[in-house]
């Protein structure tokens, strides 16, 4: 296989513009800093970050020519969540399950542990097919996975947030 046509060594969360290609990702391949990605209209980028990130629905790879490419999130399988909603966000958070929040329903990764507490709870649980966008961590953006205080997480070109197979639009590990 070739070289990707492509290079990205920076990020930002929000495009500037038209962008050159778009690449869906699921929740786990969002979490990235080295691999080569297919973009939808099937041309190959490798990105390169200086450190793992975080990347959200919506955010864009700058590549070497300052292109943009959109990353969007893919469809994967959830579970959708209805209920009581407050009592069962504060189960699913003291669980440290990333969880998506809508005023009717909560959405998680399709979990058999987590499905079967939350009809024990009374919670109704039905498997739906949908992008999956969880609420980012409470000190600022990108995952749950602990918190460092004290340390830059800002946004300037080329780096994001840190604390996470290979189909059209989803990549490998280089």
């Amino acid at each position: 296989m070739s070289a990707p046509a492509l290079v990205a060594r920076a990020w930002h969360p929000h495009g500037h513009g038209a962008p050159s290609g778009r690449v869906a990702l699921d929740y786990d391949s969002r979490f990235l800093r080295r691999r080569v990605l297919t973009l939808e209209d099937g041309r190959r980028c490798l990105v390169d970050l200086p450190q793992t990130v975080s990347l959200d629905d919506g955010a864009v790879l700058v590549t070497e020519a300052g292109d943009e490419i959109r990353v969007a999130a893919a469809e994967e399988p959830l579970l959708a969540v209805t209920g009581d909603l407050a009592r069962l966000a504060w189960h699913i958070g003291n669980r440290h399950t990333p969880c998506e929040i809508h005023p009717d329903r909560l959405l998680i990764r399709r979990d058999h542990v987590m499905r079967d507490l939350l009809a024990r709870l009374g919670a109704g649980v039905s498997e739906v097919i949908a992008p999956f966008r969880p609420e980012g961590g409470a000190y600022g953006h990108g995952r749950t996975h602990g918190h460092d205080h004290g340390h830059d997480h800002g946004h300037a070109h080329g780096h994001g947030s840190a604390p996470g197979h290979a189909e059209i639009g989803q990549g490998h590990d280089v």
